[in-house]
């Protein structure tokens, strides 16, 4: 009987030759041969496919839609969201509205402490503000809703009136933002003739437009033809005395268009004089008052205008005037400068000794640079 043979167990350094030697051998092929490459492929796919059933899959797919939906939607400014009052700057944007009643105020805050806010505000992600480290958006529109919630987060120190609904729209120009507040506020709440012609002047001042006529034909947009003409008159209005009037949001359209009429008739020194001296005697404390500081002056303007001789009687000349004001400047060199205005339209008569032709030439010459469009 032969002699068995005794085993013996491999060492590990031949168990690993054994196994990088079965490596090689079966990286291009199968253990019966070479592998097809259909094998492959499905080998390949195999080892990528998801452990999930097909109804985990399905519900992946959804939820990977609707978080690409949710992200356009964000950017189109198409959602609601919180944002601390802390992180909205209120007077980025010059504001239409100059005031707010104490009794509005008090019932939009009523709403809000009793049904919450019913319709979000709308802000613009800005670039860091150096003065308010803090903020991040920009107000639009909803003026009055951010300040009723600063006011009940003051009064009650209650968190829920530290955020507020929002929508952020994508960020535009600074043009289309002066629409969108404009265009709210004149759906939501009538504005004033003389708050639409300052908001023109303000967004321009701002650089959000290139000249108040270009304001008041895109904020203004909707409006007729002689809306927006009343609008620039009240601009002018602004731009001639905005830093003296008080109550100007207050004054009729009738009485905006003298006052107007009353400074194209050159009459914007005399004015400024009356309200100055008005003032300092301590009137103009209300609306009333405003008016009356302003009215003779207005009603000095309309006299100027009415035609000096009624048809049929003999012309005769305007009555010469010896004291320097309104319409009439005596310069050093002894000429004199007098404004005044016919039936036909205004002019402007130089008298004194060095007036000459040759210095008319040149005024007019002067007077064609500075009217003449460039």
């Amino acid at each position: 009987m032969a002699k068995r043979k005794r085993l013996e167990a491999p060492s590990a350094d031949a168990l690993k030759e054994i196994e990088e030697g079965f490596a090689r051998e079966t990286s291009a092929t199968g253990p019966l041969g070479p592998m097809p490459p259909i094998a492959k492929i499905a080998g390949e796919a195999a080892a990528g496919a998801s452990a999930l059933s097909a109804e985990e899959q399905l519900r992946a797919a959804r939820d990977s839609a609707d978080a690409d939906r949710y992200r356009r939607a964000l950017e189109a400014g198409l959602i609601v969201q919180e944002l601390p009052l802390a992180a909205i700057l209120a007077e980025q944007l010059a504001r239409d509205r100059m005031v707010v009643s104490a009794e509005e105020m008090e019932e939009l805050k009523a709403s809000i402490r009793a049904h919450g806010l019913r319709l979000p505000i709308e802000v613009f992600e800005m670039e860091e503000h150096p003065e308010e480290p803090g903020a991040r958006f920009a107000l639009i529109s909803g003026w009055r809703r951010l300040m009723a919630f600063r006011a009940l987060l003051g009064e009650t120190g209650d968190g829920r009136f530290a955020t507020i609904k929002a929508i952020v729209r994508p960020r535009g120009s600074a043009a289309e933002a002066y629409v969108s507040m404009v265009e709210e506020n004149e759906i939501r709440s009538s504005l004033s003739q003389y708050e639409r012609g300052r908001i023109a002047v303000m967004a321009t001042g701002q650089g959000a437009f290139a000249s108040v006529e270009e304001a008041v034909n895109a904020l203004f947009h909707a409006g007729s033809k002689a809306k927006r003409s009343k609008i620039r008159a009240f601009a002018e209005l602004h731009e001639e005395l905005g830093d003296l009037l008080t109550h100007a949001h207050q004054m009729g359209e009738r009485q905006g268009l003298r006052v107007v009429n009353a400074i194209r008739a050159g009459m914007s020194g005399a004015l400024r004089r009356a309200l100055a001296a008005g003032f300092a005697a301590g009137a103009g404390q209300d609306a009333a008052s405003e008016w009356a500081i302003m009215e003779p002056v207005v009603e000095r303007a309309e006299a100027l205008e009415k035609p000096e001789n009624a048809p049929g009687r003999p012309r005769t000349s305007p009555p010469r005037r010896t004291e320097e004001g309104d319409g009439y400047v005596k310069l050093a060199n002894g000429i004199t400068m007098m404004r005044d205005r016919d039936s036909r339209g205004y002019y402007i008569r130089l008298e004194g000794r060095v007036v000459n032709s040759e210095m008319i030439d040149l005024v007019m010459a002067e007077i064609k640079r500075l009217l003449e469009p460039i």
